[in-house]
């Protein structure tokens, strides 16, 4: 079957509702939902049962990148920046020498194992060396198991920020092989110049989106999320044309933005999440029908020993020398090793070669599908077992949702008070979004006369407003007396 513009929706409806029906009934294997969706992209594929004939990688690379701006946007958004600053060292160095070192252990073991030349051999390691805990969380939260101590935050961290230096090594090791040389004089610099550039872009575009969201007072909410696209993409490409590192950037950018007080924040995350998942069954559908399982079978017995090699030592070596600056015990850095789950990452970052012509483009492609599945295949099974056997399981803590426009986290409230602002309350003609309201309190509801307001981003409080208020403890209280310069 041949893709054409009459049958596009056909086929694409039928394959995202295969893959969220495949996803529900199959995840309580423990396996994660998204690798079903890679399984239903090969079998649509030219060499399964449903016959698609696809095989541009420039495509499939267009789809990938941007639906990796849609993830780590998403991602960067639903960061908590106060759970993430205790441990940003720690994941920094995870996702740059914990990569870095992965990548290079992986290479040599190519190298030396099965007649790679070096830069081939690293090009294959930079690849695989990025993780995707957004399925191991997926699988904690079914499974009710959470982490002990840091472990989530840093997890966290890690898979957020990890792509923009798995992305790096493998461009310019791209470049090396299809160039026969390397020269150290010009990747070193390039590498200062793109996290550099991307960093800075990303926060000033960070800042610079909160404020023109907060203040542009669009005429219907629905064009929030499409401004916000708008300017997330904008962000992406500005720091990739700019020189510097994209991925980074719009990560960076949708932290901050996640982070701060922003009109709509809340919606805008829910939006996002919702987006991302599209994105990535979309990702992985288009991976799974660029794949032919007969280029895959030869290649078993090498990919199993690669795999093997990746998670059993290489992984380990990565985590433990990139931690080695760190309080850490054995228990905690052997299980942030088995969370080197591979997902849709290296396998977009896979055509980069197959774009450039290198010699042995299909062969690292098809070598990094199959390590990427067969890594969700046996730690993504046992992700849970793990966690239990090494002693750093707990109790997950369930989030509660109900209907007005906050949640339960972790923390339980406790403390239910009204009170009446008066003149001299200092926050009259303010909007919420312009206070630091703590993280701490919820406001329920605002009496305005007979009137109940559900209360938003956008709203301005006017004097005899009588606020319903939800805190987690008195401190809460006294924080939110400061803000609102009022007697409660």
């Amino acid at each position: 079957m041949v893709i054409e513009a009459g049958n596009i929706l056909l086929i694409g409806s039928i394959l995202l509702l295969l893959s969220v029906i495949a996803g529900k009934t199959t995840n309580k294997l423990g396996v994660p939902t998204l690798i079903f969706f890679l399984i239903i992209g090969v079998l649509a594929g030219s060499e399964g049962i449903g016959g698609i004939q696809f095989n541009d990688p420039g495509i499939a690379q267009l789809i990938g990148i941007t639906a990796l701006n849609y993830i780590l946007f998403s991602g960067g958004l639903d960061t908590n920046w106060q759970s993430i600053r205790p441990v940003l060292w720690r994941g920094l160095s995870l996702s740059t020498l914990g990569v870095f070192f992965t990548a290079l252990t992986v290479g040599a073991f190519v190298h030396f194992a099965f007649g790679f030349t070096l830069p081939e051999g690293l090009l294959l390691g930079a690849i695989v060396s990025s993780t995707d805990a957004a399925a191991v969380f997926s699988i904690l939260r079914h499974k009710g198991v959470g982490l002990k101590g840091y472990l989530r935050p840093v997890l966290e961290l890690e898979s957020g920020s990890n792509d923009p230096m798995a992305y790096f090594l493998t461009i310019a090791l791209t470049a090396v092989v299809a160039s026969g040389g390397a020269d150290l004089s010009d990747i070193i610099p390039t590498f200062f110049l793109q996290f550099i550039l991307g960093g800075t872009i990303g926060y000033g575009m960070g800042k610079f989106n909160v404020w023109i969201i907060n203040n542009i007072n669009l005429i219907a909410d629905g064009l929030y999320p499409v401004l916000t696209l708008g300017l997330a993409m904008f962000t992406y490409a500005i720091t990739d044309y700019a020189g510097g590192n994209g991925f980074l950037a719009i990560y960076l950018c949708a932290v901050i933005m996640g982070n701060s007080n922003m009109v709509h924040r809340r919606s805008l995350i829910k939006f996002y999440d919702g987006q991302a998942w599209l994105m990535q069954i979309i990702l992985f559908l288009t991976l799974g029908l660029l794949v032919f399982p007969s280029s895959i079978i030869p290649l078993i017995g090498p990919g199993l020993l690669i795999s093997a090699f990746l998670i059993f030592i290489a992984r380990p070596v990565g985590v433990f020398i990139s931690l080695i600056f760190f309080r850490s015990n054995i228990r905690s850095k052997l299980f942030i090793s088995w969370v080197g789950l591979r997902g849709s990452v290296p396998i977009v970052f896979a055509t980069y070669p197959l774009l450039a012509g290198i010699p042995k483009a299909e062969l690292i492609f098809n070598l990094v599908f199959f390590i990427s599945v067969t890594s969700v295949l046996l730690q993504g099974t046992t992700l849970s077992y793990v966690a239990k056997l090494l002693h750093v399981a707990v109790p997950a803590t369930r989030k509660r949702r109900i209907g007005l426009d906050f949640e339960f986290h972790d923390h339980i409230k406790t403390e239910l008070i009204e009170f009446v602002l008066k003149n001299g309350s200092g926050v009259i003609g303010k909007r919420i979004v312009e206070l630091a309201i703590p993280s701490t309190v919820n406001i329920l509801a605002i009496k305005r006369g007979d009137i109940y307001i559900v209360p938003r981003g956008p709203t301005r409080l006017q004097e005899n407003d009588i606020l319903t208020v939800l805190a987690e403890d008195k401190n809460s209280l006294e924080l939110l007396k400061k803000v609102l310069k009022i007697d409660l």
